[in-house]
């Protein structure tokens, strides 16, 4: 779905939505009116502070170099020089919808003032991304002190020193203290963040409703949903959970008795655990929208204060510590899907044969499965582990601290994909139990998720290869999350 609508910046509005929005759907980033007269102001600060005094990076080098005036016979190529030397990235390369939102971010970040950047290099990256111009950025090279490698290549294309990956806009020049001012950001790092945030709240939208259809395919006793219940230990993921599984499991206001006293934990237990990933992911939403709208570049051009701080905001820790808590608990959401799974083969729970099998005595009916959905949740229970246990000490020792929010995020990527095969072995199970049964489905949205469901996979009784079904069930999942 294409979105044409304009979204104006001014460094302090940007959400998560709207980068998406730029990123996948061709939505239009501009910078509103005034941005360009207070980066203006900024720069002309920064430029006069540069001539009064040593300004980190303008002035002098940067890391260990911090000390080391810049010649002035050669203080004109200084900001070309830092690039140059910063854009050693490596390894693939970013996809275009996370190039997209790194420029959107980056654009956004500068129009806050804080850079003291020439005034052009905005509207340099307002032009590439109404033009559709794709710089070529790399993966590697940053460690959550400030993605230098991937903004000294934008930089550098911007520039015209370096090839488009498509499209292109005219070079522009780079100023002596463009270079450390513009690359000293996150935008790259907050870029990968804000689509994988996405991309799991989606799948966690999902959940619900696969978990309600395994629910219906299995009994379930829905009084571990009343209100009353959660009302009383009222954390916002689980109340909010539970009410929607009372959305999707009535349409009268009376919830179904369920086939046992106490169903088990895959069910019972569900709006507890999957809460606390749905805290986790708005807790990384409140994060990731301060960074969005940061001016955290290093130093700060304060044109309130007429002066330059030199500080250490270019650290992500809070990035990299929501992104380690929220693989955290998706890791329990996905051990429930996978016990739920176990729970639809098991003929005592599901009053159906074994393995939900229906062909001859000794058919494996869905027995792979279990196995394909405790492969991924053995890949997703690695992602899981945490990445901000360690450090890195460079620069000769001057910068002694990495939060490693880059590999956070990306361990995150890997987490999401894992889950994904998980919850989608649940659905192909909790549909195949729901046509064996013909169990009643509530007149809510969760007849329209069977109905999709149905229409995608195949009804075939027989022992069959499961690969293809598998696959579109996990397509599926993301459509199930609009319900």
């Amino acid at each position: 779905m294409t979105d044409s609508r304009r979204i104006e910046v001014d460094g302090s509005g940007l959400r998560c939505a709207d980068v998406v929005r730029v990123a996948r759907h061709g939505a239009w980033l501009g910078l509103a009116p005034g941005a360009h007269s207070r980066a203006e102001q900024s720069y002309a600060l920064a430029v006069e502070l540069g001539a009064k005094g040593a300004v980190y990076g303008r002035t002098t080098g940067v890391g260990a170099n911090r000390h080391v005036v810049v010649d002035p016979s050669s203080a004109d190529l200084h900001g070309l020089r830092l690039l140059r030397s910063h854009a050693g990235g490596i390894g693939a390369t970013l996809p275009d919808d996370t190039v997209r939102a790194v420029l959107a971010i980056r654009l956004n970040q500068l129009a806050a003032a804080g850079s003291g950047v020439h005034p052009r290099l905005l509207h340099a990256l307002e032009r590439a991304l109404h033009d559709g111009a794709l710089p070529l950025v790399h993966q590697r090279g940053a460690i959550g002190t400030g993605d230098l490698t991937a903004l000294a290549e934008i930089g550098l294309t911007l520039a015209g020193e370096l090839p488009w990956a498509a499209g292109e806009i005219e070079p522009v020049a780079i100023s002596p203290g463009d270079a450390l001012a513009f690359i000293s950001s996150n935008a790259a790092t907050l870029a990968e963040g804000v689509l994988a945030w996405h991309d799991l709240t989606r799948l966690l939208a999902a959940s619900n409703v696969v978990t309600a259809l395994t629910f219906c395919a299995l009994g379930g006793s829905a009084e571990a949903y009343d209100e009353r219940v959660h009302a009383s230990r009222p954390h916002p993921g689980a109340v909010r959970c539970a009410a929607e599984l009372r959305r999707l499991l009535t349409s009268a206001g009376d919830l179904p008795p369920g086939r046992r006293l106490q169903d088990p934990f895959g069910l019972r237990a569900f709006p507890q655990v999957q809460g606390a990933a749905l805290d986790a992911a708005a807790h990384v939403k409140r994060v990731l929208d301060v960074d969005l709208n940061a001016a955290a570049e290093n130093p700060l051009i304060d044109v309130d204060s007429q002066s330059a701080y030199h500080h250490g905001q270019f650290s992500t820790a809070q990035v990299a510590l929501t992104f380690d808590y929220l693989r955290a608990a998706l890791h329990h959401t996905a051990e429930l899907s996978a016990a739920r799974l176990s729970d639809l083969v098991e003929p005592d729970l599901s009053g159906l044969p074994p393995f939900l099998a229906a062909g001859p005595a000794g058919s494996s009916g869905i027995m792979i499965l279990e196995y394909v959905a405790h492969d991924s949740l053995g890949t997703l229970r690695h992602a899981a582990a945490p990445v901000t246990l360690g450090t890195a000490v460079i620069s000769r020792g001057l910068e002694d601290h990495a939060s490693f929010s880059t590999h956070a995020i990306r361990s995150t990527v890997a987490a999401t994909a894992a889950y994904r095969t998980v919850l989608a072995c649940e659905l192909l199970g909790a549909v195949r139990a729901l046509r064996m049964s013909d169990a009643p489905l509530p007149d809510t949205p969760l007849r329209e998720a069977f109905r999709l469901a149905a229409a995608e996979f195949p009804h075939v009784i027989e022992d069959h290869p499961l690969t293809a079904e598998i696959q579109q069930a996990e397509q599926l999942v993301d459509a199930l999350a609009d319900l």
